[in-house]
């Protein structure tokens, strides 16, 4: 292979450890809470924000992010926002209270949104030929497919074997040697110029509406859903979003060219991602939880059971997903793996407080594994209809739906489990009975999001034929595309 192409391979470790990195920094902190509240003194409802203070940064500024990295280079963006979280990091391995702790976990967010932006942007623009590209978008998969399963196992090693700080000191010396490779590997870009879209106010429109629409799925757990709090800052947040698209197709130079949504599999990609994740935050959170608070298990115990979901997610989208999706397209196989996701949610509908790890919790173990084939098919149809100057965007877009569609289901299943936990209670079930029983309807509505991800990819997204895969659409086939 020549120097070019293993300075490519390179720089794709490069993005898929600042992948992992982010992926595994939103899942590791779930299996530690319990003790860092008991170490630091956090209140019950200051606990969240150990989740929260990294979702709202990251999720809000991934939009603006991934165009700045058009307009001043991906490489700057990509680099400074390793610096920042890696320094971050370290500040929150540090932190001896609530507020050190919640600072840092803000600045690791913001961090994180930086870098993640413009990973898929970078990638797409190093590998153009379609094989390539579908290995490496596989592989840059599976660190983020197994990352969020990985994240529960280590942080219950690392919380049992030595301490919690260790769960954020573990992201210093690989953020250190990322950014040192990414130097050397990863190519220049000068991106296009600020004078290309520099648009100030729609950067402000998207960056406040996201942020607030977070904040107030976030807390809809604290004040439910048709509070006044949730419901004035949510219209506040739809307000802000909407002017946000009005400035788009008015201005001249847009932050966010509303092109990039003509195609139907972009749009529908970011939508069914959006609803997937929102479903599988029921696997990726609350299974932990009932494994700990209803059968008891620890930490440690907790990660290690959740190990074949990691190994069976992790083989799947570095070993077949790629294969899958050159020989039956990508909407084909993101069909089959939402069947996947959507029996596992099935089976879980129906745990008892007293379950069985081999009978009740192995088999959706290893049905999750059709996590390894959904999203690295949603990648590859999120970004298929970019062009080389909006890479950094779409890739924007891409994350920014995935925060999102986490955020929404932190709220959403949270908020139904813990109200059908307090229902039950109140009807005189103990608490095992009563804490199962949320869980449960939490799985349900699981299941049904992920029921509505298959309908729009079934409805909405295209199926590629042989003589149109990986062509522009009509109105943009004058200009240089990425895919």
């Amino acid at each position: 292979m020549s120097h070019v192409g293993n300075s490519r391979w390179t720089a794709l470790g490069v993005l898929s450890a600042t992948g992992l990195m982010t992926v595994l920094d939103g899942s590791i902190v779930t299996v530690a809470m319990p003790v860092i509240q008991e170490d630091l003194g956090f209140s019950p409802a200051g606990l969240s924000w150990i989740i929260n203070a990294y979702l709202i940064p990251f999720g809000g500024l991934l939009l603006l992010a991934g165009r700045l990295g058009d307009l001043i280079g991906r490489r700057t963006m990509f680099l400074a926002g390793n610096a920042i979280f890696t320094a971050a990091s370290l500040l929150a391995g540090a932190a001896t209270g609530p507020g050190l702790l919640i600072a840092a976990r803000f600045l690791q967010g913001v961090g994180s949104a930086l870098a993640s932006a413009v990973v898929l942007g970078i990638l797409v623009t190093l590998f153009t030929d379609p094989g390539e590209r579908g290995k490496a978008i596989a592989i840059f998969s599976f660190t983020g497919a197994a990352g969020a399963s990985i994240g529960q196992v280590l942080g219950g090693v690392l919380t049992d074997a030595l301490s919690w700080p260790w769960i954020f000191f573990i992201n210093v010396p690989i953020g250190v040697v990322t950014v040192g490779l990414a130097l050397r590997a990863l190519p220049a870009d000068r991106g296009i110029g600020l004078a290309a879209g520099a648009d100030v106010a729609g950067a402000v429109l998207v960056t406040t509406g996201l942020m607030l629409g977070i904040y107030t799925v976030v807390k809809v757990e604290e004040y439910g859903w048709l509070a006044a709090h949730t419901l004035g800052l949510g219209a506040v947040s739809l307000a802000l979003l909407a002017g946000f698209v009005v400035r788009q197709a008015t201005a001249k130079a847009p932050l966010m060219p509303l092109r990039i949504l003509r195609s139907r599999n972009v749009a529908g990609a970011n939508l069914a991602q959006m609803l997937a994740l929102s479903g599988m935050f029921a696997f990726q959170v609350l299974v932990a939880l009932y494994m700990q608070r209803v059968l008891g298990y620890g930490a440690l115990d907790t990660g290690l059971a959740m190990l074949p979901a990691a190994v069976g997610i992790g083989s799947i989208s570095l070993f077949v997903s790629a294969r899958l999706n050159a020989r039956f397209g990508a909407r084909a196989v993101l069909l089959a793996g939402l069947v996947l996701l959507l029996a596992a949610m099935l089976v879980l509908t129906r745990v008892t407080v007293d379950a069985g790890y081999v009978t009740h919790l192995l088999p959706p173990m290893l049905l999750i594994s059709g996590g390894g084939l959904v999203l690295p098919a949603l990648a590859t149809l999120a970004m298929s209809g970019a062009r080389e100057s909006d890479a950094g965007l779409a890739s924007g877009l891409f994350n920014t739906t995935q925060q999102v569609g986490m955020a929404m289901g932190v709220a959403l299943l949270s908020t139904m489990a813990a109200s059908r936990t307090g229902e039950l209670l109140a009807t005189g079930a103990g608490q095992a009975a009563a804490l199962t029983g949320g869980y449960r309807l939490a799985f349900t509505i699981s299941a049904g999001l992920l029921l509505a991800a298959f309908a729009v990819a079934l409805l909405v997204m295209r199926r590629p034929t042989p003589a149109t895969a990986d062509r522009p659409a009509p109105e943009e086939a004058a200009a240089p595309v990425v895919s």
